[in-house]
């Protein structure tokens, strides 16, 4: 009987393993640097998934031929513009700003990456936030400092349960990983 190939994680996302291994998910964690840049010419709807691809890609070097790496990254795309990790908690706070009041767009872009063949997929979930009080966002922002979160704020912590009236989607996809798709994704490549 062939051996199943190992899964491989390329984040250090503490979001994503946790839902990984919420899930049942068997997997090994190995992350190469990459830099999370792109061109201006890429629609931002098509961000995550060129990174996902470009983070698996980097991966690959400390996998196994066999090894399906699974690569993913987030933005908050709101009215066209990219709020991604926030470099400060002033940037952190003007991005509270901007999502006050008005939905916006979680998208995860997945890349499953393994020898030469390449799935990867984006979901995307609309969030409505209520207005926000200036002094709700100064104290999210001070207390959690969502510094390491796209678009300056985790659903699952107090300011998605205060903030958010309403998703339109898939709530894992906020939380950092479309762990249902994903699901069906890995299924398909592991029996292949």
């Amino acid at each position: 009987m062939q051996k199943l190939p190992s899964i491989i994680l390329a984040s250090t996302s503490p979001r994503r393993k946790e839902l990984l291994s919420l899930a049942g998910i068997d997997f090994e964690i190995r992350v190469a640097q990459v830099r999370e840049d792109y061109s201006p010419r890429i629609a931002p709807a098509q961000v995550p998934e060129y990174l996902a691809k470009k983070k698996a890609t980097a991966a690959q070097s400390l996998c196994e031929e066999t090894d399906i790496i699974l690569a993913a990254d987030t933005i908050v795309l709101a009215g066209g513009i990219i709020l991604g990790k926030p470099k400060s908690l002033e940037e952190a706070k003007r991005y509270l700003r901007i999502l006050s009041g008005r939905s916006h767009e979680v998208i995860t872009g997945v890349c499953l990456l393994q020898g030469n063949r390449v799935d990867s997929f984006s979901e995307h979930t609309r969030v409505f936030f209520r207005e926000l009080l200036p002094e709700e966002i100064d104290y999210y922002v001070d207390i959690f400092r969502p510094l390491d979160k796209a678009g300056a704020y985790a659903i699952q912590e107090w300011i998605g349960i205060r903030g958010v009236e309403r998703i339109e989607g898939d709530y894992f996809n906020v939380v950092g990983l479309p762990v249902s798709h994903l699901t069906e994704h890995l299924s398909a490549l592991k029996f292949q």
